[in-house]
């Protein structure tokens, strides 16, 4: 793993806060910005990591004790993210749904699912997990020349997403990938991967259910 001073500008967790503003973070980079630094023999992203597993859990009860026992977190960084995470309960955010499976995002595009045309929809979301916005990118069958990876990341990058869901819907009620559908979801996600957008999944919709890139393991 590389450390924070080795990476690209555009990776680093405070320039990106910068350039991207805080939501296009995922909760361990916001985590390292409010660090600072790594202590000895741990770097910063790896002791961030942690962190945000330990919130995953004890958001609601976490308590100074349970992040001293992080090994490596002292007194006075464990105090900030105890006051951080004070603040975010004082403050809750407006809009706060979020979307962390499959089936939310399937019960988020559902109304989609019947169309006698195919609708490609493009889900944005921030670093939490939050939606941001959905949006109809194309009607029609679906290939690559309709679905072009500037059509589905223009608006992912207008929105400083941190990650980004697709899907669309199979008029002829069968959810199982076709080749094209195959081709289209390995290549929006190598250029996710460029543009710094995490492709999170590709729904096929049916009326009946849907099928999951991500659960298939197949991102």
């Amino acid at each position: 793993m590389k450390r924070i001073k080795e990476l690209y500008d555009g990776d680093r967790p405070r320039e990106k806060l910068a350039a991207k503003g805080p939501k296009a973070l995922k909760n361990e980079e916001l985590i390292a910005v409010l660090l600072g630094s790594g202590v000895r023999g741990k770097d910063v992203r790896k002791l961030a990591k942690e962190i945000a597993l330990l919130l995953d859990g004890e958001f609601e009860t976490l308590t100074l004790e349970k992040l001293l026992a992080i090994h490596g977190l002292g007194k006075a960084k464990a105090s900030q993210i105890l006051a951080a995470v004070e603040l975010s309960k004082r403050y809750p955010a407006c809009g706060s749904h979020k979307i962390t499976s499959s089936g939310e995002a399937y019960e988020l595009l559902k109304p989609y699912a019947g169309k006698n045309r195919e609708h490609f929809l493009a889900v944005t979301l921030d670093g939490a997990s939050r939606l941001i916005e959905t949006r109809v990118v194309t009607i029609g069958i679906l290939n690559q020349s309709l679905v072009h990876p500037r059509e589905v990341f223009a608006d992912a990058i207008a929105d400083r997403a941190a990650g980004i869901i697709v899907a669309h819907n199979h008029p002829s009620g069968t959810p199982e990938p076709s080749r094209a559908d195959i081709q289209i979801t390995n290549r929006l996600a190598e250029v996710g991967r460029l543009v710094g957008i995490e492709l999170l999944d590709h729904l096929i919709l049916t009326k009946t259910g849907y099928y999951s890139f991500a659960d298939a393991g197949l991102l």
